[in-house]
Formats: structure tokens, C-alpha cells, sequence
């Protein structure tokens, strides 16, 4: 189970010592693209995404994704043997990943400076709530409250209701984009200079530079976002809308030129001379009125017909999709984003397929998450160990 060598990371080993998620959707990622991604798991506590969500036949389908295109250890880190197995492992690879909170591997001494010792040219990349120092390090930390902390939950939500979180891990998918590109940064620094470093990647942040220039407003202007639901402060309009048919569309007016197409496409081409109406945030002063024209027009229309109009009219529409329609949606289908994955537990797997496409050395999944352990032998043995030394290191309870 080797990844094809025009695959862009073959060649690249990867340890996954992380849970729960951002940390291994980070390497679930370089994994799509080639990289040999050995997932390290404590032999009687699996990685909690096995039990996580809906299962089939007692077989957790969220770890079918996360752990695809990776093998699987068991080894307890916390024993003299489980850290020379690591040690071993760190000398032969170039990434490891791991959450633990700060101080957690120095304690087994398998700290940076172990680590960097068998191989200065490893790259260390350390996924946690809060980062490596500063008064909340040591806080256990969740992709939950980096949404509560970074701002996102203040500006999300209807403006008479409360904050509100997403009901899907969107600050730890965030920070495992962010952890794909600082590795891959990491090791390009280390081709120009022959050594490895040390990632610290705190969960908080990778969300709160997607929130766009808050920071920059309040700095500037004291101006601080308030919820709008589904409405824009920037643009107008911009909202869902009901059709005739009792489906949901979304609009964008963020161009100008789309605003004009959309109020002529409803029938209320007056308000385009509006003085208000030439920018986004003067429009989105208005948007009450820019609201009634589009929903009023929406509700004489079926959801085809109003995508239909509004294609012609080239103006921004879409569906709003529940998970239904993406999987028969024929856009999706002509990228091929969701991929048809072979599985011997549970037979042929429908998942998202690799996030981008590459026309000389494209990535692939090559097979869906694998039993615990399923590859500890496997992988011990090409570590040179014997028969007998597996054997004890289970006697040992540190496999």
C-alpha cells in the first residue's frame, strides 16, 4: 500500500500521533497527494473519531474518512518502549503531527530536542487550542471554542438571537488547511537550508484570519460586526429566499454590475437609480426594501425557474443544498468531488474526493480508514524488528 510515485509527496513520511480533528485532517491531506502517513494510535484508547457520529455494523464512518490513505500503529507513547519505537520511526520520516498539550511529549522525553536529535532535518508540527505559550496554553482546547473566542460565533446568527456555533467542526477544518500549507512551508525552509523546525499552530487562528479584516476595523474605526443573519453589512441584496415551491436559493450582489442585472431580472430596475443604490454598503443600508423586491419575485417562482432566470440574466444564484442534493448536484458530479472509495469492511464508500485537482500529479485515496493497528507488524518489522522483539513490546502492553 504505497503511494503511486507521480504522486507530488511520494516519498514523504508522515507521522500522525494527533486526535480529534484538526491535526489528522492535516495529514488525511498530505496523505491524499502521495505522502506515506503512518497513524500512531495508544493500543487500548483508538482515536475518538472511530466511535464519532453515525456508525455502520459498529464501524464509525467519520473514521473512514480521517483515516484514509493511512496505515495504523498502535504504540503507547508513554512507555520506555513506545518511545523508542518513536525514535526510531522519527529517524526515517520528516513530519510528525501531534496535539498533545504542551510539555506532554517532553514528559515522555520525546520532546523537540529528542526528536531533532535523530533527525535534524524533521519538521515537528504541534496542533493545539491555544499554541505553545501564553496563559491558556496548558487549557485543554477544542475547534469549539477557538469559534467562540476568534469572533465567529458574535457575528453569526439572526441579530435578535444568540451567538451562534456551527453545527460542524469548522474552526478544526480551518486549522488543518492552515497545518497542510505551514507544513509544506516548513519543508520548503528546509530544502533551502538542509534543517528541520518546529510548528506551533494554534487553533484560535487560523479561523480568525478567515473572519476577514475585523481586527483592522476595530483598530481603525473602533467598529465593531454585529450579526446579520443571512444579510451582508457590505452588499446588497444578499439573503435566502423562499421560491414557489417552497425550496430555498441564495443571492450575491457583491459586483455592481450583479446588483443592476438582479433588480432588472425582479422587475424593479427604478431602484438602480437610487443614489444609495451605486455601492454595496450604501445598498446594504437598504436592504429591507432590496429584500421585498427579490423575495416577492422568488415566491412567483419555482427554484428551477428562478435558476433558470437568473442564469440567463448572468446574475449570482445558487440552490441551497442539503446532502441530497450534493451528491446528485451536476456540477459536483462533473469534478468528480465525491469519490467512490473500495472498502473491505463495509464494501464500496461514497467520500469527498482530494481537495483539488492537478493535471500532472494528481492526488487519489487509495483506500478508507483501516482497523486499529491494522498495519503495527507491518510496519514494525520494516523498522528491522524481529519477531520476538513485537512480541514482547505486546507482552509490555506497548502495542
Amino acid at each position: 500500500m504505497t503511494a503511486p510515485t507521480e504522486a507530488p509527496l511520494s516519498g514523504l513520511r508522515v507521522l500522525d500521533l494527533a486526535t480529534l480533528f484538526a491535526g489528522p485532517l492535516a495529514a488525511t491531506m498530505l496523505g491524499d497527494f502521495g505522502a506515506e502517513v503512518v497513524k500512531i494510535e495508544h493500543p487500548r484508547k483508538p482515536d475518538p473519531s472511530r466511535g464519532h457520529g453515525p456508525t455502520k455494523d459498529g464501524i464509525g464512518l467519520w473514521w473512514k474518512l480521517l483515516g484514509r490513505n493511512k496505515r495504523n500503529l498502535t504504540l503507547d507513547l508513554s512507555t520506555p518502549g513506545g518511545r523508542d519505537v518513536l525514535l526510531r520511526l522519527a529517524a526515517s520520516s520528516d513530519v510528525i503531527i501531534e496535539n498533545f498539550r504542551p510539555g506532554t511529549l517532553e514528559r515522555w522525553g520525546i520532546g523537540w530536542e529528542e526528536l531533532s536529535a535523530v533527525n535534524p532535518r524533521l519538521v515537528l508540527t504541534r496542533v493545539t487550542g491555544f499554541g505553545q505559550f501564553g496563559p491558556y496554553a496548558s487549557r485543554p482546547g477544542f475547534g469549539t471554542l477557538a469559534e467562540a473566542m476568534s469572533g465567529f460565533a458574535a457575528i453569526t446568527g439572526e441579530p435578535d438571537g444568540p451567538p451562534t456555533l456551527p453545527p460542524f467542526g469548522l474552526a478544526d477544518s480551518i486549522a488543518a488547511l492552515a497545518t497542510a500549507y505551514a507544513v509544506m512551508a516548513a519543508l520548503a525552509g528546509r530544502d533551502r537550508t538542509g534543517e528541520g523546525q518546529v510548528v506551533d499552530l494554534a487553533i484560535i487562528e487560523p479561523i480568525l484570519t478567515v473572519l476577514g479584516p475585523q481586527p483592522l476595523w476595530y483598530d481603525q474605526l473602533g467598529y465593531v460586526q454585529e450579526r446579520t443573519g443571512n444579510r451582508s453589512r457590505n452588499n446588497a441584496p444578499r439573503n435566502t429566499y423562499r421560491t414557489s415551491d417552497d425550496q430555498w436559493v441564495a443571492v450575491s450582489t457583491s459586483a455592481q454590475s450583479i446588483a443592476e442585472r438582479v433588480m432588472r431580472l425582479v422587475g424593479r430596475a427604478e431602484l438602480i437609480d437610487e443614489p444609495w443604490f451605486a455601492s454595496g454598503t450604501t445598498r446594504a443600508e437598504h436592504s429591507d426594501a432590496l429584500d421585498e423586491a427579490v423575495g416577492t419575485w422568488m415566491a412567483r417562482h419555482t427554484r428551477d425557474d428562478a435558476i433558470s432566470a437568473f442564469e440567463k440574466a448572468e446574475a449570482a444564484i445558487a440552490p441551497i443544498h442539503d446532502i441530497r442534493d450534493v451528491m446528485e448536484d451536476p456540477q459536483y458530479r462533473a469534478l468528480g468531488s465525491v469519490a467512490e472509495v473500495p472498502d473491505p469492511e463495509l464494501g464500496p464508500l461514497r467520500m469527498q474526493n482530494v481537495l483539488f485537482r492537478l493535471s500532472r500529479t494528481p492526488g487519489s485515496i487509495r483506500w478508507a480508514g483501516r482497523p486499529h493497528g491494522a498495519d503495527t507488524e507491518e510496519i514494525l518489522t520494516g523498522l528491522g524488528l524481529s519477531g520476538p522483539d513485537i512480541a514482547a513490546l505486546r507482552a509490555e502492553g506497548v502495542l
